[in-house]
């Protein structure tokens, strides 16, 4: 058992040593985002007290362990935050705050996906995660110009419309499911 953990041990050493600029930067980002997206969404009487180091630390799981479910439990841990503190706390939800936590969240995530995909010792042009990040920061932009929208059309459609156009757009959704999942089947 204490081989195992020494040679463990000499593996992460090595893997520090030889690790290169831009991964270590994408790890960065990882972590910076969730660490954000934590402050923003848990109360700051919990996000600022003697609980923070432990927020931290799940912030970094993700940026650590990149192949494994660290950043599904950081993204629970960070809605859980927010809940709490909609609920508990009875903040006003706040569209910034929405907005922030889904931008962080989502840039998060999409760095994790790119740093399990990329060595840590690898020889990495930055224009390639310029370039994933740009393709993020769109989708990011999209969401928020769509969810402005749909929120303002909240108020106009009010009452019966409004219960319609969820089911309708509750079934396309499970529509577009099914129609994935049937294509991942053949392929």
């Amino acid at each position: 058992m204490l081989d195992g953990l020494t040679r463990r041990l000499d593996r992460a050493k090595t893997k520090v040593a030889r690790a290169t600029l831009v991964p270590l930067m994408v790890r960065v980002g990882i972590a910076g985002s969730f660490q954000l997206a934590l402050l923003v969404a848990w109360p700051p009487s919990i996000s600022m007290s003697k609980y923070a180091p432990l927020l931290f630390l799940v912030a970094l799981w993700p940026a650590v362990a990149t192949r494994g479910r660290g950043a599904t439990f950081t993204i629970l841990v960070v809605v859980g935050g927010w809940i709490l503190d909609t609920t508990w706390y009875d903040a006003r939800v706040a569209l910034w705050r929405v907005l922030g936590i889904a931008t962080l969240l989502y840039v998060g995530h999409t760095l994790t996906a790119l740093a399990a995909a990329l060595p840590t010792d690898a020889i990495v042009n930055g224009d390639v995660v310029f370039s994933w990040l740009g393709r993020a920061l769109i989708v990011v932009l999209i969401s928020a110009v769509l969810t402005v929208a749909t929120l303002g059309l909240t108020a106009e459609l009010a009452g019966g419309a409004f219960l319609i156009a969820t089911l309708v757009g509750l079934a396309a959704a499970v529509g577009a499911t099914l129609l994935l999942s049937r294509l991942l089947r053949r392929s």
